[in-house]
């Protein structure tokens, strides 16, 4: 073995190691690149009433964009001007917020799977020689809307999981491993462990964990298992399989009834997002653009189709808010009934019993949205980064320095 040259300055070599992981973005995210956002991902254009819908409602909307490998939060003060915030993180999916514990949690789907969870700046923890001019009311809430989500934990998870979906089944965060054809428990120790499969899986030889056969993507949270539901690509397990070019798709797409493990709605096509709302199961039938609902026949209706692939729902109220994608050229094949070239990046506000669509946000430059969720403004203004210009550095150096969760004076 060939002994390293020792530099002629190691000063140099010393002072490079001294300036790395300085920006809280690369530390909060674990990800060293997480300083170079690109400024155009984060511009977007609005129709409608949309900042005005957002400060009527109280609401501010987080939205993952996974190849963007961002976390975007959406909201209005109670004057509706715009509050756009971010935080990068690499490739983000699923979303569950318990408001019970003032949690949101957000899985990351790259190699290992990572589950961060966020909590809302409550307070900030006394620093000598802070006279107050940093941006207090931001960060802690004190502006009237919650303090800034910031992380406070994170989970490694075997990238074998493919973790897609999140959310709470009778309290418990569960998560939708399509790498498993399995629905997970993830335990706050950081086990996992199977707990739901559809009745397609099982063979002779036992249940086929071991690769992905059905793109099981996302969780319909009932009171428990048996009354949730689970939205996958296919039925039945074949030779072709999620992934491959020829993979079958149209019309093959279904919903899996959690009591009978069978499916309880077909005709989908590369459907996301199942949700409960109002008795029924919703689901964006992503390969055609559409959001709707299941009857008990199991036929799916559309109730309002969009420009885009669609993934990511949420209901507030009477309001469905939907995310819409383009398609990666190479998976045009997955969305039979787009128009693949005008389809578009962004989130429409649309009326749950008329389709209407009131009012929407779209990212130019913009490509995949996965989840959509909701929170009180009350609770949380937004994330730690603005998007347009970024606070000062020496403001979120303060901020992730002394930030308090559970309640100034608390330890």
């Amino acid at each position: 073995m060939t002994a390293a040259a020792v530099p002629d300055d190691p000063q140099t070599l010393w002072a490079g190691h001294h300036a790395e992981w300085r920006d809280p973005a690369q530390v909060v995210s674990q990800w060293r690149e997480a300083d170079r956002t690109d400024p155009a991902l984060l511009r977007h254009t609005v129709r409608g009433d949309w900042w005005g819908l957002l400060a009527e409602r109280g609401i501010t909307l987080l939205v993952t964009r996974e190849y963007e490998h961002l976390v975007m939060a959406l909201g209005a003060d109670a004057g509706g001007r715009p509050h756009v915030s971010f935080l990068p993180l690499p490739h983000p999916s699923g979303a569950a917020v318990d408001r019970a514990r003032g949690v949101v949690h957000v899985a990351s789907t790259r190699n290992p799977n990572q589950v961060y969870d966020l909590m809302p700046v409550r307070g900030r923890a006394p620093r000598a020689g802070d006279r107050g001019e940093t941006g207090e009311a931001d960060d802690a809430g004190a502006d009237g809307g919650g303090g800034v989500l910031v992380p406070v934990r994170s989970r490694f998870l075997p990238g074998c999981l493919y973790l897609h979906d999140l959310a709470l089944i009778g309290g418990a965060l569960h998560g939708s491993a399509a790498g498993q054809n399995a629905v997970v428990r993830l335990h706050d120790d950081g086990r996992h462990e199977r707990v739901w499969w559809p009745r397609a899986i099982e063979t002779d030889a036992g249940p086929v964990f071991g690769r992905n056969h059905l793109q099981l993507n996302s969780i319909a949270a009932g009171a428990g298992l048996d009354r949730s539901f689970f939205s996958a690509s296919a039925e039945a397990m074949s030779a072709r399989r999620p992934g491959h070019r020829n993979f079958p798709v149209d019309r093959r797409g279904v919903v899996f009834s959690g009591a009978t493990r069978e499916p309880a709605v077909r005709g989908l096509t590369r459907p996301h997002s199942a949700r409960l709302y109002n008795g029924a199961v919703w689901v964006d039938n992503s390969g055609y653009g559409e959001v709707g609902a299941g009857d008990a026949d199991g036929r799916f209706t559309p109730v309002a189709r969009l420009p885009g692939w669609t993934r990511g729902l949420c209901f507030h109220g009477d309001l469905a808010f939907v995310g819409t994608s383009r398609v990666i050229p190479r998976f045009r094949q997955y969305a039979p009934g787009l128009d693949v070239d005008k389809s578009v990046c962004g989130v429409h506000a649309v009326d749950a019993a008329s389709g209407r669509v009131l009012a929407s946000l779209r990212w130019p430059a913009g490509n995949q949205i996965f989840a959509v969720e909701w929170l009180p403004r009350a609770w949380t203004a937004g994330l730690p980064f603005r998007a347009g210009a970024r606070r000062a550095a020496a403001q979120e150096r303060r901020l992730f320095s002394a930030f308090d969760c559970f309640g100034k004076g608390k330890q």
